[in-house]
């Protein structure tokens, strides 16, 4: 079974761009490019001097003793949320700014629902001296006040978005809009493996940074490899490496919001199909006329109704399993880790943290969590919800 990208654009029958006419002179440009810049030496050499002196990395492989302990296996925290913004976005920013520099672009757009892409966008357009406007949903903005301080403060213009459930769905949707009105002078630095081809692979090959150092770090084989999904980059990252090792088990969780059938969800896998968004054939949560549901999650990183084409993939072949797991679930795994391990994890990776409780690992496995934010954006709701 073949994991990559094929020349249309698609994994297996998901991906594709489905996008305006008006788009298709920006995403040719790009498909005609991208390979041939990632693969020249003179990038490669600035993206990792990058990667390495200004976000951070390798970020380290840390053996959670307690939390190993507790479950009574061998776990890992892959911990992303080290690196510099706080979370795995960093990867993907700096490789789509050096690209975007080399099709001599001057204005940068970008979408958020967390906050850290956005945050991420707008410390590498500070760095390179590029206009910044990052959309992100009215919802959002209130429940992630601090990333939206932090991209304010970085230089960046934030736009809020009010239209229909104001979080990432629709933030993108304005970015989209944004990108066509301004197709000559703009880069779009899309922040998962979603949208149109070639953005889902070329996400994903900035994101295999992580899984690349998993290999490197942890000289033993993983059993298991679990990570959050929303539109799933720090999956796809976490996963890319291990695609084509079937003795390596993949877990993708996604967010059961309020409960899978309580109507407040974003668990893609168990109640979406086939469908297109935001220019790409995927798993979306829609009704029976075809009209997207809206998503629900107490984390604004996973609060998305559909999922990158690649994870579509994953899930169609029966490559990696799908979970979800309940906000209740999510917060309860946040304090446990803040508790045992002295880590607070953004509520995006407390989600993964949660499946630990269900995994029933063997005391001889290996579990890789890739912890992929921090906490910090966080902490209102952490304190609204502290168990006394």
């Amino acid at each position: 079974m073949n994991y990559s990208v094929n020349k249309e654009g698609y994994y297996g029958s998901f991906g594709g761009a489905y996008i305006p006419e008006m788009l298709y002179p920006n995403i040719e440009e790009i498909k005609n490019n991208y390979q041939k810049i990632i693969s020249s030496q003179k990038f490669k050499n600035e993206y990792n001097a990058l990667l390495a002196n200004y976000a951070g990395r390798p970020t380290p492989l840390y053996f959670a003793k307690r939390l190993s302990e507790k479950y009574k296996t061998n776990i890992y925290l892959k911990r992303e949320d080290l690196l510099h913004t706080g979370a795995h976005k960093i990867n993907n920013t700096l490789g789509q700014i050096l690209i975007a520099k080399h099709l001599g672009k001057k204005r940068i757009i970008a979408e958020t629902g967390a906050g850290q892409h956005g945050v991420a966008t707008a410390t590498v357009c500070a760095l390179m001296g590029l206009q910044c406007i990052v959309y992100m949903g009215e919802v959002d903005i209130e429940r992630q006040a601090p990333n939206v301080a932090r991209m304010k403060m970085l230089g960046a213009k934030v736009v809020s978005t009010t239209s229909g459930s104001k979080t990432l769905k629709d933030a993108t949707n304005e970015a989209i809009r944004d990108w066509i009105n301004n197709a000559t002078d703009t880069y779009y630095i899309i922040g998962s493996v979603v949208g149109p081809h070639p953005y889902p692979d070329l996400v994903a090959k900035l994101q295999s940074v992580i899984s690349k150092e998993i290999k490197l770090q942890l000289r033993t084989k993983p059993n298991y490899v679990i990570a959050c999904v929303g539109g799933g980059s720090n999956a796809a990252g976490a996963f890319y490496h291990f695609m084509n090792d079937k003795n390596v088990k993949l877990i993708a969780v996604e967010a059961a919001g309020k409960g899978i059938k309580s109507g407040h969800s974003a668990a893609t896998m168990v109640l979406g199909k086939p469908g297109i968004i935001h220019g790409s054939k995927t798993m979306l949560m829609q009704n029976s006329d075809g009209q997207i549901t809206e998503p629900y999650s107490i984390s604004a990183g996973l609060d998305y109704p559909g999922v990158g084409p690649i994870h579509a993939h994953l899930f169609d072949t029966d490559r990696a399993k799908f979970v979800s797991i309940t906000d209740a679930e999510a917060l309860k795994a946040a304090y446990q880790l803040a508790k045992l391990e002295g880590i607070i994890p953004a509520l995006e990776s407390a989600h993964a943290l949660a499946y630990l409780g269900k995994l029933k690992a063997k005391k001889n496995e290996t579990v890789v969590v890739n912890l992929s934010g921090r906490g910090d954006k966080d902490l209102s709701t952490y304190i609204k919800h502290l168990p006394i």
